[in-house]
């Protein structure tokens, strides 16, 4: 299923103006909260720092909190959050929640009132794999806004981001949504879109003794460029400025994705809302830019 036009969402979904952000006083975390000062600058937002702890105490006396306070390290940790943010970001608003709730319920229910959520990711080593946390999987399969997942980079700054902003687009399932949030992120940065697209090679270009039929292949690569050329038409005419980079791919999606990722500043995929299946689930291609990709991955829910 192709891209619908442009503005057919307008209206629909109303902008919230809030980027919210998750506080647990981790590097990573601290990372993501960079992110999102940066990402509501660049929106004109405001942003939320959330931290949720269900044995927060109820609020103290004002004044500095000791440190056998119960509530010592979650204004700590909220302390150096905001900190962190205002040292950049001098003008940005910024709103503080210290919430004495399950993290998963708080989180969700601010993720309702945003137009982005934003946790970090956790890296694993030098074998480049992130983990996504069970609090951060429930979140992204059950919030309706995007989620970006952001990890402690090294050797770079979290407020200067770099690099094409990149989105990975399937052409059988709906891509309204993710299409947005990628054209408008490029635009907002200035930034080049590199729109990728994986897709197998059908069994007719496979000869009987298992090689590959170039003329086959060839045929199959050109339909899928036209189908690709068809979905990001009507938004490249709504974004006439915007440097469009489209590939098309011929092998399995995820490594496709994960090819083309290495000098990306921004990943985006995108994910079905609601599954017919229970469970936390999401498709082998998100799994695969979440654990894998090297910049921070946008997830883009779908119905």
């Amino acid at each position: 299923m192709g891209a619908q036009a442009p503005g057919a969402r307008e209206g629909s979904e109303a902008m919230k103006d809030v980027i919210t952000a998750g506080v647990d006083g981790t590097p990573e975390s601290l990372s993501a909260i960079v992110w999102a000062a940066q990402e509501a600058r660049l929106r004109r937002a405001r942003l939320r720092l959330v931290h949720a702890w269900v044995l927060l105490a109820p609020e103290p006396a004002p004044g500095p909190v000791p440190e056998d306070d119960q509530n010592y390290w979650p204004y700590r940790m909220m302390d150096e959050a905001v900190t962190a943010v205002r040292t950049r970001f001098p003008d940005l608003p910024v709103d503080p929640e210290l919430v004495a709730k399950d993290p998963q319920e708080a989180l969700q229910e601010a993720a309702a009132e945003s137009d982005l959520l934003v946790l970090g990711s956790r890296d694993l080593g030098p074998v480049s794999r992130f983990a996504l946390g069970e609090l951060g999987l429930k979140l992204m399969v059950h919030t309706g806004c995007p989620t970006v997942l952001v990890r402690a980079r090294r050797g770079t700054k979290a407020d200067e981001p770099g690099g094409e902003v990149m989105a990975g687009l399937s052409l059988h399932e709906p891509c309204e949504a993710l299409l947005a949030f990628a054209f408008d992120s490029a635009a907002r940065r200035g930034a080049p879109l590199r729109v990728v697209h994986g897709r197998h090679l059908p069994s007719y270009a496979y000869n009987r003794g298992g090689g590959v039929e170039p003329i086959a292949a060839e045929e199959a690569a050109q339909d899928a460029r036209q189908e690709l050329s068809a979905a990001l038409r009507p938004w490249q005419e709504k974004y006439p400025d915007l440097t469009v980079d489209a590939r098309v791919v011929m092998e399995s999606p995820a490594p496709a994705l994960l090819h083309s990722a290495a000098d990306a500043g921004l990943l985006i995929v995108g994910r079905r809302h609601r599954h017919r299946l229970p469970g936390h689930r999401i498709g082998h291609v998100v799994q695969a830019a979440v654990h894998h990709a090297p910049c921070p991955v946008a997830v883009v829910p779908h119905e």
